[in-house]
């Protein structure tokens, strides 16, 4: 079927603004220093943006990960969207989840759909005049945030002078560091910066770790002593996020709430976590699980099993949708992602105090626009 007659052949709104064009960016900003976590290490994050247009209007969209998501869009995705209603844009990911059946739905398609997803949704909010979090329906004013990042690499100064401007500088009271060091290896300096965290934020904060999958079910529960010890309540991907088992094992041998889903890159693998019992908050990421379009669905079926959505990383893409769901426990605040994101961004939020407020001054859309100039020396394509 040609593609004209493919949208003849679809339902669209009468009268709908079309999608005219859809174009991408490839940027990479390197890092202050060194970064790892239990399971990898870099020195710099790429990010690939989507601008889509309507009726003179431009949405904007966009995901962390391979440069490979933007040839994906190209080759795939901005064919199949451009022609579409602005309205339906369910419909839009729907087309894209099917059209790279062949080319791998999870991963780099992952990312690339999601991309388009949140621009076509900032697209569709700005032709409306609405903020985001408007056209969704809010279910909260404000949405609470955790500061991220005590990367492995970091040194005693380093790791507390992160913590001590989330929590003294930001009034941010809950934080997380990075565990796992070396696939698990250096159990010992997990400890010791588990303490020194602590002894960072005081007893008011909330201290959370994150081991990216770099212990064995055992091991991590043998950590357990540190963590009760430590009021540690978050305890983020202890092994393989595939080890549906492993996780349930360890959330139930720990006090500290057992989280994973970052890597959910479909609705069916939220379904597998939650089903296996092996959280007690979901994570979900709007840059990879299929958009805007998806994390909703998957907050939905979070709430279905009598649990909390929380959002992982890029935070100012989950700022609205976060506070569209009853159920969200908070949102990312990622070192990396917010640096970038007020390097590159203009509209960018203030988490002072622990939370933040999308669409608080009306702006249409997810309020953000690219600084060009700020953005040219990183841009690769």
């Amino acid at each position: 079927m040609t593609e004209p007659a493919r949208l003849a052949a679809e339902p669209q709104a009468a009268g709908a603004p079309r999608v005219e064009s859809v174009r991408t960016g490839v940027y990479t900003v390197p890092t202050e220093s060194p970064e790892a976590d239990g399971t990898l290490a870099w020195d710099a994050t790429t990010l690939v943006t989507v601008h889509v247009t309507a009726a003179g209007i431009e949405g904007l969209g966009w995901t962390y990960g391979s440069p490979a998501a933007a040839a994906v869009i190209d080759d795939h995705l901005a064919p199949l969207v451009t022609g579409r209603s602005a309205w339906d844009v369910p419909a839009a990911n729907e087309a894209m989840s099917r059209a790279v059946r062949n080319a791998a739905r999870p991963g780099v398609c992952g990312h690339a759909i999601s991309a388009v997803d949140i621009a076509l949704w900032d697209l569709k909010a700005r032709l409306l005049g609405l903020p985001l979090v408007r056209l969704l329906g809010a279910a909260r004013d404000e949405v609470p945030v955790y500061g991220s990042g005590g990367f492995t690499t970091y040194d005693e100064r380093q790791q507390d002078r992160q913590l001590r401007t989330w929590t003294e500088e930001l009034g941010i009271p809950r934080v997380k560091i990075k565990v796992g060091e070396s696939w698990g290896t250096a159990e010992s300096r997990d400890r010791m910066r588990i303490t020194r965290a602590r002894r960072s934020i005081g007893e008011a904060a909330d201290l959370y770790v994150d081991a990216n999958g770099a212990y064995t079910a055992k091991q991590a529960i043998r950590l357990g002593s540190v963590l009760e010890a430590e009021n540690v309540t978050w305890l983020e991907e202890p092994v393989s996020s595939d080890d549906l088992a492993g996780l349930a094992l360890v959330r139930g041998a720990v006090r500290a709430d057992v989280t994973a889903g970052e890597y959910g890159y479909t609705l069916a693998h939220f379904h597998r976590l939650l089903g296996a019992g092996a959280v007690d908050c979901l994570q979900a990421d709007v840059t990879r699980c299929g958009g805007i379009t998806v994390w909703l669905r998957a907050a939905a079926l979070a709430q279905a099993h009598g649990l909390q959505i929380s959002g992982h990383c890029a935070p100012h893409l989950h700022a609205h949708t976060a506070a569209a769901v009853p159920n969200l426990r908070h949102l990312e605040w990622f070192h990396d992602h917010v640096r970038i994101e007020n390097r590159l961004f203009t509209g960018t939020l203030d988490p002072s105090g622990g939370a933040v407020h999308p669409g608080a001054d009306g702006t249409p859309g997810h309020g953000l626009a690219l600084r060009e100039d700020a953005a040219r020396p990183y841009r690769e394509r």
